[in-house]
């Protein structure tokens, strides 16, 4: 365990190293970096409409922690939930969510190299606390669907705070310590994709081996569980 904790450290490193190691910016331009973003926000109304249909049945989405026990740490700490509605993990579609937002999984695919993408949902009041994404191989980027005007949440990410809008993305690097503020009296959504790190050859390779490798002994239990609490959903539904 030691030995994979230290490769994991070096790797970590090297992915940011060519974008300017610690000196590197917490938030990105998206022009400049992941352009091929920008067709979700033109996709922001199918996107949003999807969402607000999810959020009919918001709770019967489960915690964040549910899916995946490692974010007890960060999901359960706070007062409130943090629920997540999987689209993608790991490179793979997450059904049956996936089938039941046909709109927003057609944005995906014009997106190249997607990681992961959610919709996430933060009950009023609702905080994150501080926290380092565990992986530089992947970017982080925000579009906001249900925000709130008044006291509109915020996300900190290292000293730099920004306010999500309605129909806006934003992208920044999740290995930055970041935590989110969600002091409004309503639910904030967001769709969440992480997009692999533009980075140089050999570092582009050695992130795409790890993909399957990832998602083989992390993303297979997490889309698992989120299929089994999706099918048994779908039971309580018709059995109602």
């Amino acid at each position: 365990m030691a030995l994979l904790a230290r490769l994991v450290t070096w790797l970590n490193a090297w992915f940011v190293k060519p974008a300017g190691g610690d000196s590197r910016p917490p938030f990105l331009d998206i022009d400049a970096v992941y352009p091929s973003l920008r067709s979700l926000e033109a996709a922001y109304p199918a996107i949003r409409d999807e969402a607000l249909a999810v959020m009919e049945g918001v709770d019967s989405i489960p915690v964040y922690d549910e899916l995946d026990p490692v974010q007890h740490c960060i999901s359960a700490v706070t007062p409130g939930h943090w629920r997540v509605y999987y689209l993608r993990a790991m490179g793979r579609p997450a059904e049956p969510h996936s089938s039941r937002c046909p709109r927003t999984t057609e944005a995906l695919a014009g997106v190249p190299d997607v990681f992961q993408a959610q919709f996430s949902i933060l009950d009023p009041g609702k905080t994150v606390p501080a926290h380092r994404g565990p992986f530089s191989g992947y970017l982080r980027y925000h579009l906001g669907l249900i925000v709130p005007e008044v006291e509109p949440p915020r996300l900190r990410v290292a000293d730099e705070v920004r306010a999500w809008r309605n129909g806006e993305g934003m992208l920044f690097d999740d290995r930055f310590e970041h935590e989110v503020y969600n002091t409004s009296t309503e639910f904030r959504v967001v769709l969440i994709v992480d997009i692999l790190r533009p980075m140089p050859l050999p570092q582009r390779l050695v992130n795409r081996a790890l993909v399957p490798v990832i998602r083989r002994f992390y993303g297979r239990p997490v889309l698992e569980r989120a299929r089994q609490y999706a099918e048994a959903t779908e039971r309580l539904d018709r059995a109602a």
